[in-house]
């Protein structure tokens, strides 16, 4: 198991802890997100771009499997600017909540561009947002359609978008399709499935994502939105299991099982 969808919660770096967590539960790596932009309205302790960037590859320093994604504001003035330092020292892609703006917005397009013209993948959250304000609206599925003209953008949407995830498979469904009329250009969009989803849906998102009629098996992983500086492995374990005998119960061989929890978060963070 990879975990596509791990926080920083504190600026010391416990990645042996961590490490040993992980692998009691069999599991290789994690996607490790970097702490929030001080912008972001949860943010509690505000850590300036370089000490946040240099805090995730700190994280992921010399580990094959451990991928560092950049928190960022899209609407920062020196956002471009963030984006190429972040790459030139060496992250494999970007975290964006869109807290207080539509992903359409014109700044926010700009950065998604340069972005993918650096071949990084961008991880959205998605869905309801639980930070006290009146943030879900930006959030929606649908919103994310203007992706569709980022050029070879390689994006996922965390939490299966919950409570809109029939509107997410829709959206999944018309990207897939602009994907096969231009492979070469086109955007490329990912499913996150890290929860989101209370218990009582969960087997009614995967049994529509995986029975819909779209080819969903290379384009969707697994998360769990744990703290690496806290790995609530039996949490993550217990999840695991879950989606485990849903997948199972869909009649999925081991051949997409294994997708689901390692392979496909694999090729999305590869450019």
């Amino acid at each position: 198991m990879i975990d596509g969808h791990v926080h920083i919660q504190g600026i010391t770096v416990r990645k042996d802890e961590f490490k040993q967590k992980i692998e009691s539960i069999d599991g290789k790596g994690a996607i490790i997100l970097s702490l929030a932009p001080e912008t972001f309205y949860l943010t509690q302790k505000k850590y300036p771009p370089t000490e946040r960037l240099n805090n995730v590859l700190e994280w992921c320093d010399n580990e094959e499997y451990l991928y560092p994604f950049f928190w960022l504001d899209p609407l920062s003035e020196d956002a471009a600017e963030q984006v190429e330092t972040a790459c030139k020292k060496g992250v494999v892609g970007f975290k964006i909540i869109c807290d207080r703006f539509y992903p359409s917005d014109e700044r926010a397009m700009k950065i998604f561009n340069l972005i993918a013209s650096k071949a990084k993948p961008i991880l959205f959250h998605s869905g309801v947002l639980w930070d006290g304000k009146a943030s879900s609206k930006y959030n929606r599925p649908m919103e994310f359609e203007c992706l569709l003209e980022v050029p070879k953008l390689k994006f996922s949407m965390a939490h299966v978008s919950w409570p809109w995830h029939d509107e997410l498979i829709a959206m999944y469904g018309k990207f897939l399709e602009a994907r096969h009329s231009n492979i070469e250009t086109s955007s490329e969009m990912f499913i996150d499935t890290t929860p989101g989803t209370p218990l009582i849906y969960r087997k009614e998102v995967l049994t529509k994502l995986y029975t819909v009629g779209y080819n969903i098996e290379n384009n969707i992983f697994f998360g769990s939105d744990c703290r690496a500086d806290n790995y609530q492995h039996g949490r993550v374990q217990e999840w695991m299991h879950i989606d485990i005998e849903i997948l199972k119960e869909l009649n999925l061989n081991k051949e997409q099982i294994k997708k689901y929890f390692s392979d496909n978060v694999k090729r999305f963070v590869n450019p």
